[in-house]
């Protein structure tokens, strides 16, 4: 699962700046489903057509830009991108530095290792860099490995340079149930921050407005939970409508 939520669109609407101008979004595409590079290249995923629904309903336009995750936050403060759309999760310290509208998913977090007996309190856990799981591992007796990629976190349970990997549950699901690995759950699923979310520069406050109604409108009509079903499936936590 993966790292605390802030995700979405954020569009310079200060003093002097039109609606006209493009909403330019960041994600990885490196953490399925929520975001992901497809057979043509191309970014794609869960948040991306969440992003370009909200941007349809709140009638802007919008492009994709890839970033690495840990330099999300600071390129958004520094306006080399207006929002972030990529597995982010809420977190009482990225509040500090962005805003976020409402929250776009809630997953759980979820430890996974090659035995279900793995020692997930006094082992060496991994975690990507700059995840809020990567925070909690940190803080729970266990010895933090920390990587670069979601991929490289899996690789070193693989290979035996870490007891487990805690991650997004729904990223994992996938390595858990084609076996092909023999990874298998610890322990119970961790729920951790307010969710999944758009990341917004915090001065953005007509822009959130906007995707506030976006994603409120789509939570109402049930068709964020169709794109939950799609990506993530049928057991996935969906949002209760109108």
């Amino acid at each position: 699962m993966k790292k605390l939520l802030i995700a979405a669109t954020a569009l310079a609407l200060t003093s002097g700046m039109g609606m006209a101008q493009t909403v330019r979004i960041a994600s990885e595409g490196a953490y399925a489903p929520y975001n992901l590079i497809n057979d043509k290249g191309e970014l794609d995923g869960y948040e991306i057509e969440l992003g370009n629904e909200m941007c349809k309903r709140a009638e802007l336009t919008c492009t994709w830009v890839k970033n690495d995750f840990d330099a999300m936050i600071p390129n958004l403060v520094s306006s080399n991108f207006d929002a972030i759309m990529a597995g982010m999760s809420i977190t009482d310290e990225r509040k500090k530095q962005s805003s976020s509208p409402r929250t776009t998913c809630r997953p759980p977090s979820a430890y996974m290792a090659l035995s279900a007996d793995a020692d997930v309190k006094g082992g060496i856990v991994a975690a990507q860099t700059g995840t809020i799981q990567s925070g909690y591992v940190a803080q729970s007796g266990a010895t933090l490995v920390e990587f670069g990629t979601f991929d490289e976190a899996t690789a070193a349970v693989r290979n035996g340079e870490a007891d487990a990997i805690f991650a997004d549950k729904e990223y994992l699901v996938p390595l858990v149930n084609e076996g092909s690995d023999g990874f298998a759950w610890v322990g119970e699923d961790v729920v951790l921050g307010d969710g999944i979310g758009m990341g917004l520069r915090q001065s953005d406050t007509e822009l959130k407005d906007k995707f506030d109604a976006a994603i409120a409108s789509m939570k109402a009509d049930g068709s964020i939970n169709t794109l939950i079903e799609k990506w993530f499936g049928p057991e996935a936590q969906k949002f209760p409508t109108n």
